[in-house]
């Protein structure tokens, strides 16, 4: 049977084909439908765990228990998780351990744009590379195999191309796995600098060669001849990309299986064509290789370093004389920069801070980063996952050493705070800090589509399970309970209050906010029908409803309008027209 599937999905297919037992993931785009999908085979205990960190090591310890176990991340994800990794190459395997890094050229949805591939070499593990759909699924069986065969974690790398695109998949049935045998081996499994010593010695001498051998002559590697004038070597989604736009004009070394990278395949293969192009997204991986071999190559010269490739810039980067001008409509889109959602519970916060002197803002990973854009804002840095406190208290420190007296916020999701933001407020607490914690609680895991957390009451599974209280852990850690308020963000009034009260406190101040995420099917089910609305014979035309930035508010002809559509009767709008010019509808 076949079905068009995403890569994503064809990877949790595959996983379940593959008869793995075990999958943990921490949601992240592009990666985040694939324990999505694996959840659906109930034959795969999924979770969604804390952080990337904590997902690798629940696999790590079902992989050294004997189960075939996978777990996914987005590339930043990776460098979260890498702790682990580097000490289970060392360990190796029991059951198949696969680690699926979803990296995304072009940064579509993320702080950075990093190549993993480089992370196999630094790690010393065995490296996949699928190009579409059929080969996610497959590839997959074939890495929980390389894993067992080679005792190593296997890094499985997509890319948002290749999880997002749709492609024609045949399924198979799932290969029951039965979970292997485990023995006590503590020179395997227990790294302290003894064991890790010889293990280490054993990765060069032993693990390493065989794989070398095994990717010069697996079928993950191949070549696939055309023109010998051009020799084309690639990976992953710019296989594609180079075959859409040289067709049979040019010979191919698909590689697959891309670390170790097959240096007699390579060899064999230049020798043959006239001209090598190494076509390949961001880093100079299979380049800097190729060159190492001492064989000619044109790549990153004419190749860009940054961002995605597509079939029209390699045709304009190296084919003279052929190059194609875009289709073009004579329609210009409208500018739609990032924004809150109207009726997003992160506005009323926003709004407050915002109207405070002297106020130092660092953000986080999530929707409330979109706090920065006018008219609100409201944020002064974004580095990473549960940095909104860390940095803040980096921040407060510099800013008393300099001798200036500017309040620090930091903002973290209710997600967040679990994925890294509790470390940060211990160390907020034993460091005596002065800055305000603000944890925005909208009841999920909102800006990668709606996932379950620690604070939801809901697995991944869809089991009912323990709301983990943000608030107690907050009091549990040593906050003081007169400097923590929980506040509804909707009601403007009482987060003023609290804001002042954190402005003007000499303490180490925690606001949670909570109101659940207005695009939540739920709470759309609850607020249906509600809008807000204009009595334009009340309107004075002062624009101050515009400064809360919510995007169902707009100005046509000099006058205010409302779009039913999109507003869910938040009332913020209405809290802050000085003439009471705004009406809630629907009630």
């Amino acid at each position: 049977m076949k079905e068009i599937l995403t890569g994503n999905e064809a990877i949790a297919r595959g996983a379940y084909e593959a008869g793995c037992h075990i999958a943990c993931a921490y949601p992240g785009t592009p990666s985040t439908e694939i324990l999505e999908n694996v959840s659906k085979y109930k034959e795969i205990y999924s979770e969604w765990s804390t952080n990337e960190k904590v997902a690798l090591e629940v696999a790590s310890g079902a992989s050294i228990a004997g189960s075939r176990s996978l777990v996914a991340m987005k590339h930043v994800g990776l460098n979260v998780a890498s702790d682990p990794m580097f000490t289970m190459a060392y360990e190796g395997v029991n059951g198949g351990l696969v680690i699926v890094t979803a990296d995304e050229p072009g940064m579509h949805s993320s702080q950075n744009e990093q190549d993993n591939r480089l992370y196999a070499p630094h790690a010393k593990v065995a490296l996949i590379e699928p190009s579409d759909s059929q080969e996610c699924k497959d590839f997959i069986k074939y890495a929980f195999e390389i894993s067992e065969t080679f005792d190593t974690p296997v890094l499985f790398r997509v890319t948002t191309r290749v999880c997002h695109s749709k492609g024609l998949v045949e399924l198979g049935e799932r290969k029951e796995i039965g979970i292997r045998e485990y023995t006590k081996n503590p020179k395997k499994y227990i790294m302290v600098p003894a064991n890790s010593k010889m293990k280490h010695v054993e990765i060069e001498e032993e693990r390493l060669p065989k794989l070398k051998k095994y990717s010069n002559s697996t079928p993950l590697n191949r070549i696939e001849w055309g023109s010998k004038k051009i020799g084309i070597i690639t990976s992953g989604i710019s296989y594609l990309h180079a075959k859409e736009v040289f067709g049979e004009n040019a010979s191919y070394l698909k590689i697959g299986f891309s670390y170790p990278l097959p240096d007699e395949l390579i060899i064999k293969f230049s020798k043959v064509v006239d001209k090598v192009y190494i076509i390949e997204e961001n880093e100079p991986y299979i380049e800097n290789f190729v060159k190492f071999l001492g064989i000619p190559c044109i790549g990153k010269e004419f190749v860009p370093i940054c961002g995605e490739l597509n079939p029209q810039i390699l045709r304009n980067a190296l084919i003279e004389n052929q190059k194609v001008e875009e289709y073009k409509l004579n329609v210009e889109a409208p500018s739609r920069p990032p924004a809150l959602c109207a009726g997003c519970p992160h506005r009323g916060i926003f709004y407050a801070v915002g109207k405070l002197k002297n106020v130092i803002a660092t953000s986080d990973i999530g929707c409330y980063t979109l706090g920065m854009s006018a008219p609100l804002n409201v944020g002064d840095s974004v580095i990473c996952m549960g940095a909104g406190i860390s940095a803040g208290m980096g921040f407060e420190k510099a800013l008393r050493l300099a001798g200036k007296d500017n309040k620090v916020f930091g903002f973290v999701g209710d997600s967040t705070f679990f994925h890294s933001g509790m470390t940060g407020l211990v160390n907020a607490v034993y460091n005596k800090s002065k800055m305000v914690i603000v944890i925005l609680d909208n009841r999920i895991t909102a800006m990668t589509g709606h996932q379950e957390n620690p604070g939801t009451g809901k697995t991944l599974m869809g089991e009912e399970t323990q709301i983990v209280d943000v608030e107690k852990i907050i009091k549990a850690v040593g906050v003081k309970e007169e400097n923590i308020r929980v506040v509804d963000p909707y009601n403007l009034k009482e987060t003023s209050e609290a804001v002042k009260d954190a402005y003007e406190a000499d303490e180490l101040f925690v606001i949670i906010t909570k109101q659940p995420c207005a695009l939540i099917k739920k709470v759309q089910k609850e607020r249906k029908g509600m809008y807000c609305e204009i009595n334009q014979e009340k309107c004075r035309k002062c624009k101050t409803c515009l400064k809360i930035g919510c995007p169902a508010i707009s100005v046509k002809n000099n006058v205010v309008m409302i779009d039913d559509v999109q507003c869910n009767g938040c009332t913020i709008c209405m809290q802050v027209c000085p003439f009471t010019a705004i009406e809630r509808m629907g009630e």
